[in-house]
């Protein structure tokens, strides 16, 4: 038998509708916010993941699906393993940032080789957002406020704890990054492995190992705050000013990094305690040169060809986040449980001998109902039309047979309650005798 590759899941009916309800709620607040949706490819070039998240991190050392096309010659691809160096390049190609701030998010599925685990899968999907062309502290603050106003609507409000840190500008992050390596070298030996590989690779993401000895190390190690300078701590400082007036909560988690190398200033995490050791739900912050960065991949050849007139790419800033959602659906799960959905509210039954009026019956009440969900069976007989009708989950059952048709009546079952009784054809077309559960 074939079957889906490890860590490929299929979402099946049951659940899917648990996933339509949870995206159409958070795409209801995104609206709320005038954020618009944008739908991006899911194979890029290699390159441009690479250069966007960095050669040192994880993702593109040992986590990205790449391969190369038929073309001629052969173009390195690579599914996308997150959103944000796609939206970048798309904003890029399409000059979205020509006289305009936009401020977009895309859902869908993600890719990276990682071992499966409960909420952490090979094909994952993520809820992503990006806002370009503020540097102001405000737009950190947007973003945040936006996410704390999805937890509310998803009853989560109390699950949810928010981090932030400032990793300042990439001079300020460097000058820390030499004070903390100068630091480890001499404790090198009592580093877990991964710390020391990243010690000369990407000696920051050692600040969130979850390895216990090394963060007993780390306690004495020196402090990126230190090493902001004043615009970058006045920045930091303003987002917390617009987060205490708007009422939220958060702590300052000096060792929060993130993965990527793209950010800058602020960083933030939405982090449960529900979900064991997968307590990040939400994750983003500032990346303010990603923008000049990915622009200098089109005219870097120009450049090659005329240096003494090629000019720095100017960037614009942005500040975005994703959350996955497998994740986010098991902490649901957890605290406040979607009720399962039926697959339709009527279902419509007809005897054989007068199928063709009860498919006129449901479209009718399709076009009459748009808020209904009908459902029929084939044209069996009504003992088998009426296991299905049990099966649905559908509130009522219309059934309509000739003597319905001669009186121009339905009988209608309650499903819950089994009674049954007869009412005129347009009784159902009213909503005030039959609301949507």
């Amino acid at each position: 038998m074939i079957k889906a590759i490890k860590g490929f899941n299929d979402i099946l009916p049951a659940q899917s509708a648990k996933w339509l309800h949870l995206e159409s709620i958070l795409a209801d607040v995104l609206g709320r916010y005038g954020y618009e949706h944008i739908r991006l490819p899911i194979v890029e070039q290699t390159d441009l993941f690479a250069r966007a998240i960095g050669g040192a991190t994880d993702i593109v050392e040992k986590e990205m699906y790449s391969f190369t096309d038929k073309s001629d010659p052969p173009t390195p691809l690579a599914l996308r393993p997150e959103g944000t160096a796609g939206a970048v390049r798309a904003v890029i190609e399409h000059n979205l940032l020509r006289g305009d701030t936009p401020k977009l998010w895309y859902i869908g599925p993600m890719f990276r080789y990682e071992r499966p685990q409960k909420g952490r899968y090979r094909q994952f999907h993520q809820l992503g957002v990006e806002s370009f062309g503020s540097a102001l502290p405000d737009a950190d603050a947007e973003l945040i406020a936006m996410t704390h106003l999805m937890w509310q609507a998803l009853g989560l409000k109390d699950e949810m704890r928010l981090q932030l840190n400032s990793l300042g500008e990439i001079d300020e992050r460097h000058a820390y990054r030499e004070a903390l390596v100068t630091y480890l070298t001499d404790k090198q030996e009592q580093l877990d492995d991964d710390s020391k590989r990243r010690l000369t690779t990407n000696p920051l993401r050692i600040l969130d190992s979850k390895e216990a000895s090394t963060q007993a190390l780390l306690v004495d190690a020196p402090k990126l705050a230190d090493f902001l300078g004043a615009e970058s701590v006045a920045h930091f400082e303003q987002v917390q000013t617009y987060l205490t007036e708007l009422g939220i909560n958060f702590e300052i988690n000096p060792h929060l990094v993130r993965g990527l190398d793209y950010y800058n200033k602020t960083v933030f995490e939405w982090v449960t305690d529900k979900l064991g050791s997968q307590a990040t739900v939400c994750a983003g912050g500032r990346y303010d040169g990603l923008v000049g960065q990915l622009k200098s991949m089109d005219t870097r050849d120009s450049k090659e060809n005329n240096k003494e007139n090629s000019k720095p790419v100017k960037s614009e800033p942005a500040v975005g986040f994703a959350m996955g959602l497998e994740r986010l659906l098991l902490l649901i799960e957890a605290v406040a449980p979607i009720a399962d959905l039926p697959a339709c509210d009527i279902f419509v039954v007809a005897h054989p001998e007068v199928y063709s009026a009860g498919i006129g019956y449901a479209q009718d009440l399709r076009y009459s109902r748009p808020d209904l969900r009908v459902k029929m069976a084939s044209a069996t007989s009504l003992k088998a039309q009426m296991k299905k009708a049990d099966k649905s989950g559908a509130a009522l059952t219309v059934i309509i047979a000739q003597q319905e048709l001669d009186d121009k009546t339905i009988s209608i079952k309650d499903m819950q309650t089994g009674e049954q009784r007869t009412a005129a054809q347009e009784w159902l077309s009213n909503k005030e005798n039959f609301a949507r559960h």
